[in-house]
């Protein structure tokens, strides 16, 4: 399936898209595929699943923790490829591999991209590959996968550049709401809400989604209707941080939220 799963919730949508960032390995090491069974059960449209890395540049203090907590339950990369393809044979959901460049590197590029495509990923987002270093490097490598490969962008993104992710997107772009790490829930105030519509007028040919401080049904909604769709991560790993109520807990976010 690969991209044609994950384009797919974008040609068909009927209403506000939700994806939901998770770190494999916690709150326990075996939670990633329960939590994405809960998740769909409770309508989220499609998952990043997170490979928790020993200095991730992108995420803030929860999602740090968080991926902390789950390298000493014991995730690892094997494992998460395993968990990942366990829950493939129950769910639909596009999940996407969340994780960074080194990891990809230290286990090879084509062997790690088999790993995905034989357990089920449908796309990677990759924060710390650059966009040039991709299409000189690696493109015609990763496309002979039939991943998406999807691509950040902030406040302070070029046009020029955004056109050229825009160009080598395959599944969505991922507008970073502000230009600090994940976690940061100051809102959204008029200069977000100018670069959302500064990135809708740009009338790019892939979808967009919303990502890094949304935690309320407003948030959620008001990015849904300048980007296909919003991502939350940080207060959903807060709100799953009791390894005793986690499930049970997943499901009360979600309902806050859709």
């Amino acid at each position: 399936m690969g991209k044609l799963r994950l384009s797919n919730i974008f040609t068909d949508k009927t209403k506000p898209l939700l994806s939901i960032y998770l770190s494999a390995g916690y709150p326990e090491l075996d939670s990633m595929p329960k939590l994405i069974e809960n998740l769909e059960g409770n309508n989220v449209d499609f998952i990043e699943a997170g490979m928790p890395y020993s200095d991730p540049l992108a995420d803030g203090t929860t999602i740090q923790e968080s991926s902390s907590i789950a390298l000493k339950n014991g995730i690892d990369l094997s494992l998460y490829f395993k968990q990942i393809k366990s829950v493939r044979a129950k769910t639909k959901l596009p999940i996407l591999f969340m994780g960074y460049f080194n990891q990809i590197l230290k286990t090879g590029i084509e062997k790690f991209l088999q790993l995905c495509v034989d357990s089920g990923i449908d796309g990677l987002i990759v924060p710390d590959m650059p966009p040039k270093i991709y299409q000189e490097y690696y493109q015609k490598t990763f496309e002979r996968y039939d991943l998406a490969v999807i691509f950040l962008i902030s406040p302070t993104t070029s046009e020029k550049r955004i056109k050229l992710i825009d160009a080598l997107s395959s599944g969505f772009i991922y507008i970073v709401s502000s230009s600090s790490t994940t976690g940061k829930t100051t809102g959204f105030g008029k200069e977000h809400l100018n670069y959302f519509e500064k990135i809708a007028k740009l009338s790019l040919n892939t979808p967009t989604v919303i990502g890094f401080g949304i935690d309320t049904k407003d948030k959620f909604e008001l990015a849904n209707k300048y980007a296909n769709g919003a991502i939350i991560g940080s207060a959903f790993i807060k709100a799953i941080a009791d390894a005793n109520n986690y499930l049970a807990n997943s499901t009360k976010f979600i309902q806050t939220i859709i």
